[in-house]
């Protein structure tokens, strides 16, 4: 039986909307509430060896509303959120510009704020994860665009936060759900098979 090299493989999690309730450009950890399920799918994914990352727009520093200093607090409290239910956080990635931005230094076209996949790619290469083999979950169309442009594949979370809805073939989730129960479960079935599916050819050739 041949024997194949393979990256690491992960989920990449949009933040806000996604694991946490939507409150805008909020830097408070005092505020911050995990959305339900998202413990129940997080924990589940991570039985299963997924690694996970958290990719974000956070152009609230663009707009001068905080500092990029002001998120570290942020990212600690979610981590420690997480980790109450034994659940690692491997990397935590956000993209502080915006094209309008109020503040010069930050007023730029980057490859790192969705839909753009820069988030994805920076940090596959920091942890060596394979991005054929992830996912994205997310609750907006920007954020299916980035999984895509990045090669993974992808799941929406239809919470209401996607109002405009202007698809384009990069903009089709492959997989739309209500939770992150049911985005795990989606990610869990199909990577198993896909891995059966890999077994059996490898023992076919």
């Amino acid at each position: 039986m041949e024997t194949v090299e393979k990256g690491l493989k992960a989920v990449f999690l949009d933040k806000d909307g996604t694991l946490l309730e939507d409150v805008p450009y909020n830097t408070d950890p005092a505020n911050m509430r995990l959305l339900p399920g998202v413990t129940e799918g997080l924990a589940l994914l991570h039985t299963c060896g997924y690694r996970l990352i958290v990719v974000s727009n956070q152009s609230g520093v663009a707009r001068g509303y905080f500092r990029e200093d002001d998120l570290r607090p942020v990212e600690c409290h979610l981590r420690d959120m997480l980790a109450q239910h034994g659940i690692p956080l491997v990397g935590f990635y956000y993209c502080p510009h915006h094209p309008c931005a109020r503040l010069q230094e930050y007023r730029v076209r980057c490859d790192c704020r969705k839909p753009q996949p820069g988030l994805l790619l920076r940090a596959a290469c920091d942890h060596g994860i394979d991005l054929r083999r992830s996912w994205l979950v997310g609750d907006i169309l920007n954020d299916i665009e980035a999984g895509r442009r990045a090669g993974c594949r992808t799941v929406l979370i239809d919470n209401g936060n996607e109002t405009e809805w202007q698809l384009t073939p990069q903009r089709v989730p492959h997989h739309v759900v209500s939770n992150m129960v049911q985005a795990a479960l989606v990610i869990v079935t199909l990577g198993v098979l896909g891995a059966s599916r890999e077994i059996s050819c490898l023992t076919a050739a």
